[in-house]
């Protein structure tokens, strides 16, 4: 028997699969469309040549940056998303990032709800994803009301001198807050191919593993892959999204559910809402604001690479994050970032990124180097867009706080080298960026200033949510994830109060995993 959703959600990243996840635990039906597939258990998933040399994994797609030309961007289209490819990092927002920050180079807005509200949802999305921490030692961590759901992930000998070093020079490292499947009953390895790689033996808490699995366990998830929304209808008052126009194989059809959650990632969401213009819509979908595509934000970023004559034969070395100057430092008043360490460098990846660099050369560094990468905040700008371009995605984005990005570089490469690393060589990240990508279709209270509510329901369609990093009015200065998962619960929670009347929300330690059975697939599944 075939069984129509109630949901459909669009994309399998965080805040699509979260927010499946928990509705379906809530005996909701949900269709999941995903345009790629599941990535499949191979020998490639840990070879840096198919990885970093070949892109095996990266998407196929052809943007436009901000002069009109093309590019091949670093996004995923697959199970899980992104984080199919990330490090693992699940790191709260600070407290003060939910209220308005003073920058040298501009404002972070205060968002229209507070850290309070959020924060026992990242005690969930924690337990969720199996976070290894211990914030002891971070000068700016937010106040918890439980801790960390595992122990931090122990720091090698070679990890632990260099932040004796950081310390004696003034500056305080802390546990990287991880999301991955160490704890005694876990299958972790603590492997060399962690940062950038898909999880060959799944014990990286990502979106996949951590909830479209347990979401189709539930029974109440049908998960379509290789199938692509192309637009969204509406009713001829524009008030409703009556239908998802998709294709797979080259068919398209017309699917219809109660309620729709867009979560496509911040760029291809806004794309979405854009090609879905219609005469009830003119400008887009969810944009009588005039907000959708804009304030596009991705961290100002630079990979650090500190050299020393003592090899560092380190395998897993992402287990130190610093939050020394956040918020400032001594001598400078406004906000720096964040810096945590990258998972061991190899030298083919070196290669695969620095042109005419022999693999020799890169494999040397590699084998001698304590790798980090430096996070500080894109403030949002109207005029950081993406945009449709002749139907095909527009990158028209400004880079913005870039001194102050500047001045942190300079502070970590002077704490690397009193730490033992007398050669620092640093790279920008910046061109092109898509990682941590956020704020195309922001959340807040009023409909002239913002495309949602603060539950995530588009101001112009009730029936209609966008549940990614989207909705986001700030950046701050750490990976989104764990944010994101956190909102798609709120979201959740709140869709099953109003739209199901379900009023006692099952979470994870009620429910009872059913066998998997799912309707119907387009695309094959991998174990």
């Amino acid at each position: 028997m075939k069984v129509f959703p109630e949901v459909i959600v669009i994309g399998s990243g965080v805040g699509g699969a979260m927010t499946a996840r928990r509705l379906a635990e809530n005996g909701v039906n949900v269709l999941m469309l995903e345009r790629g597939d599941w990535v499949p258990k191979e020998p490639d998933n840990w070879r840096v040549a198919s990885v970093f040399f070949d892109k095996k994994y990266t998407a196929h797609d052809t943007w436009l940056d901000a002069r009109g030309e093309a590019f091949r961007p670093s996004i995923y289209y697959n199970v899980g998303g992104c984080t199919k490819f990330y490090g693992g990092s699940m790191i709260r927002y600070r407290e003060r990032d939910f209220e308005e920050l003073v920058h040298e180079e501009g404002i972070s807005p205060a968002w229209p709800v507070s850290y309070a509200e959020f924060e026992p949802y990242y005690t969930q999305a924690e337990q969720i994803f199996k976070v290894h921490g211990d914030d002891k030692d971070d000068p700016s961590a937010p106040w918890r009301s439980a801790p960390y759901p595992f122990p931090a992930v122990a720091s090698a000998p070679i990890v632990e001198a260099m932040c004796k070093g950081m310390r004696a020079a003034g500056a305080r490292t802390s546990a990287m807050p991880l999301a991955v499947n160490y704890s005694s009953e876990g299958n972790c390895t603590l492997c060399k191919t962690c940062d950038g790689f898909p999880c060959k033996i799944s014990a990286k808490m990502e979106a996949e593993t951590a909830l479209v699995r347990p979401a189709l366990a539930t029974g109440n998830v049908t998960l379509r892959t290789n199938t692509l929304v192309k637009r969204l209808l509406l009713s001829q008052d524009g008030k409703k999204v009556t239908g998802v126009v998709v294709e797979t194989d080259g068919k398209s059809e017309v699917l219809t559910a109660r309620l729709i959650v867009v979560a496509c990632g911040a760029v291809n969401s806004a794309a979405l809402l854009l090609r879905s213009a219609c005469d009830a819509a003119p400008n887009g979908v969810a944009n009588s604001s005039d907000v959708v595509g804009r304030h596009y934000m991705a961290h100002n970023q630079t990979a650090l690479m500190g050299l020393s004559m003592r090899p560092n034969d380190t395998v897993f070395q992402k287990t130190v994050s610093m939050n020394e100057f956040y918020f400032g430092a001594p001598d400078y008043p406004y906000p720096l970032g964040h810096a945590q360490m990258l998972g061991k460098l190899q030298g083919g990846m070196l290669s695969a990124n620095v042109p005419f660099m022999p693999k020799a050369v890169g494999s040397t560094m590699a084998r001698h180097s304590m790798d980090w990468i430096a996070f500080s905040e894109d403030l949002p700008d109207p005029e950081s867009r993406i945009v449709l371009k002749d139907g095909q995605i527009q990158m028209a984005i400004r880079r913005n706080n870039l001194g102050p990005h500047r001045r942190f570089i300079k502070k970590l490469v002077k704490l690397l080298r009193a730490s033992g690393y007398p050669i620092v060589l640093t790279k920008p990240l910046l061109k092109h960026s898509t990682s941590h990508q956020c704020g195309t279709v922001r959340f807040g209270t009023d409909p002239k200033t913002s495309a949602l509510d603060i539950y995530c329901r588009s101001h112009d369609h009730a029936n209609l949510f966008v549940i990614d990093a989207s909705f986001m009015p700030s950046s701050a200065a750490v990976n989104p994830a764990l944010t994101i998962a956190a909102q798609a619960l709120r979201a959740a929670e709140h869709i099953l109060h109003t739209e199901f009347g379900i009023t006692h929300i099952k979470r994870p330690d009620d429910v009872q995993a059913q066998p998997v059975f799912i309707y119907e697939t387009a695309g094959a599944q991998h174990d």
